[in-house]
């Protein structure tokens, strides 16, 4: 699989630059799925990054060969995987509507403008499978058992 994957990359020859992608890719992270963020961010990232994909899998130029030493075939390899944990990432943040850690919903927020947390509906660690291109991925939860320190509400005030 993974040679059939180098081949297809390097076969593309396209006109965009792997660091184009990347480069994509980071804005798309950073405008939608921030430390700010809000559901109408997110869905736009989940909407636009299969797109991407789709621009990267038929327009990316890969130089060189996939026999020798190809650092732009490496990160191609990477970006294309940075690509598929993008959309992960933005889902998960999708679902967990609530202000947790150093990342602030919007709609998630205390009268005071405070990150306000949802420990009732979101004390689990997620960890989401990779179902495919185009299919639903997987949510796989382990609750959080809080025996000696309990979750509170912050203040920066």
């Amino acid at each position: 699989e993974c040679t059939a994957e180098l081949t297809k990359l390097i076969n593309i020859k396209g006109k965009q630059s792997v660091d184009d992608f990347h480069r994509k890719l980071g804005k798309l992270m950073w405008e939608f799925c921030g430390m700010a963020r809000t559901k109408a961010g997110l869905t736009k990232l989940i909407e636009e990054i299969p797109k991407l994909r789709k621009e990267f899998w038929s327009d990316v130029s890969v130089v060189g060969e996939k026999e020798d030493l190809n650092i732009t075939l490496e990160k191609a390899k990477r970006v294309a995987d940075f690509l598929e944990l993008g959309e992960l990432m933005g889902r998960d943040a999708l679902n967990r509507s609530e202000s947790c850690g150093g990342h602030f919903r919007e709609e998630s927020q205390t009268d005071d403008n405070e990150a306000m947390r949802n420990d009732e509906n979101f004390a689990y660690v997620a960890a989401w499978e990779w179902t495919g291109t185009d299919k639903a991925q997987n949510l796989h939860k382990e609750e959080l058992v809080f025996e000696h320190c309990k979750p509170t509400q912050r203040s920066y005030k």
